[in-house]
C-alpha cells in the first residue's frame, strides 16, 4: 500500500494559486483569440461612405466611420481613400487602414489635413467625416516610426508588411468599404497598380518571406 501523501498548507496555496494563474491566462487568451476573430475581415456588412462626387479624382480624403453601428464609437474607423480614375472601363479607388501594421497604433499623414473642408455625409451606415489631405510624404506611425509611402509601402521603421486594404464595390453612385486584406507590397501606383494581396494578417505578422512562416494560418482569411 502506497503511503498517503501529506500535502501542507503553503502546498496547496501555492497549487491553487496556479490553477487560478492559468484559468485567467486561458481566459484572457481566449478573448484575445477572439477579439482578433472579430476584427479579422473589417466591417461586418459594407459600409457606404457617400457619393462618389465627394472623393475627387487624384486627391487622399480620410474618411472616419463606424464599421458596426450597432456597437457604436468603439467601432469608429479611418481609412485613406484615393479616387484614381478609372481602371480600363470602371472606377478604380485607393482605400489603406490607418492602422499601422506593426501593433496596430492609428498613423496619420505625413502633410497636411484640411480640416476647414471637412465634410460630412449621410450615408446607411451613419454619418461619415470626410478630411481632404496631402500626404505627400505618405504615412507615419507616430508609436515606433514606422512609414509608408503613398500607395501604403512601409519605407521605414518595424512594421513587417504594407499598410492594409479595403476591398470596395460602389451601387447607385455611392462607394462602399467592404473587408480587409493584407498587402506584402505594391508595385506601380494608382489604378496601374499592381498589389501582392494576401488574407488579412493580425498587426506584426508578416505575409511574405522566411517569418511568415512562424505564424500559423488564420482560419478567417480570405482572397
Amino acid at each position: 500500500m502506497a503511503p498517503a501523501t501529506r500535502t501542507t498548507r503553503h502546498g496547496f496555496l501555492a497549487a491553487a494559486a496556479l490553477a487560478v494563474g492559468g484559468l485567467a491566462g486561458l481566459g484572457a487568451g481566449l478573448r484575445a483569440l477572439g477579439g482578433s476573430f472579430a476584427s479579422a475581415t473589417g466591417p461586418a456588412r459594407p459600409v457606404d461612405l457617400g457619393p462618389l462626387s465627394a472623393f475627387p479624382e487624384g486627391q487622399f480624403v480620410v474618411a472616419t466611420f463606424l464599421s458596426d453601428p450597432s456597437a457604436g464609437e468603439v467601432s469608429r474607423r479611418s481609412a485613406y481613400v484615393r479616387n484614381n480614375g478609372l481602371a480600363g472601363s470602371r472606377p478604380s479607388f485607393t482605400i489603406l487602414s490607418s492602422r499601422c501594421t506593426h501593433v496596430g497604433c492609428p498613423t496619420q499623414p505625413n502633410g497636411p489635413l484640411f480640416t476647414r473642408r471637412l465634410r460630412v455625409v449621410d450615408g446607411a451606415s451613419g454619418e461619415v467625416s470626410l478630411v481632404p489631405t496631402l500626404p505627400a510624404a505618405g504615412f507615419g506611425c507616430p508609436c515606433h516610426g514606422s512609414q509608408f509611402d503613398a500607395e501604403g509601402n512601409r519605407t521605414a521603421g518595424p512594421a513587417p508588411r504594407a499598410l492594409d486594404r479595403y476591398d470596395f464595390s460602389i451601387k447607385n453612385g455611392r462607394l462602399l468599404l467592404g473587408g480587409l486584406y493584407s498587402v506584402s507590397r505594391v508595385d506601380g501606383a494608382g489604378a496601374q497598380a499592381r498589389i501582392r494581396r494576401f488574407g488579412r494578417h493580425g498587426a506584426g505578422e508578416p505575409v511574405a518571406g522566411p517569418e511568415s512562416l512562424l505564424y500559423p494560418a488564420d482560419p478567417l482569411s480570405s482572397g
